[in-house]
């Protein structure tokens, strides 16, 4: 039994620091679910459980890297990787419409790079950044997209009036 609980506390060297790990996770949990339940609402294909896995996730891999005593040059490699590796989920949202001109998705995977940035900010214990960076994708998913449609709509009624 020894082992067991040996192998589930390696690299935590105190409660202190066992308490930072819980408070980093739930963080990354909810501030993922934050966003992932705006995209719900929205009606958008990655939704809660994508972003909280995400944000989660990243927030793992970043927790992981410093528990064993990772040097910060090492963690920036791994945050490359998830950066990659992240682009190519975003990749598998977008979608080229083949009879319009459209492209559909691209805010779907900035979206889910921006939850993994704010996994990232969690993970290293940048709480205040991660906070401050959901807000900001909060308002600007809530309040970009109405504006967009409006520019949209006054672009299609020009053009319109240009081919005539």
């Amino acid at each position: 039994m020894d082992i067991l609980w040996e192998a589930l506390i390696y690299g935590i060297p105190s409660e202190r620091e066992l308490a930072h790990i819980v408070i980093r996770l739930l963080a990354a949990a909810v501030l993922g679910a934050i966003i992932g339940m705006q995209r719900e609402k929205a009606g958008k294909p990655a939704g809660l459980r994508t972003h909280i896995l995400v944000c989660l996730g990243t927030a793992v891999f970043i927790l992981a890297c410093s528990g064993v005593g990772m040097t910060l040059d090492a963690q920036s490699r791994v945050i490359q990787g998830i950066v990659t590796g992240i682009g190519f989920i975003g990749a598998g949202t977008i979608l080229k419409l083949d009879n319009q001109k459209a492209i559909k998705g691209l805010t779907t995977a900035a979206g889910v790079w921006m939850t993994a940035a704010i996994g990232v900010a969690v993970g290293v214990g940048n709480l205040g950044v991660a906070v401050l960076g959901t807000m900001l994708t909060l308002i600007i998913l809530a309040l970009a997209g109405p504006f967009e449609l409006r520019s949209e709509s006054s672009n299609t009624i020009k053009n319109h009036d240009i081919e005539q």
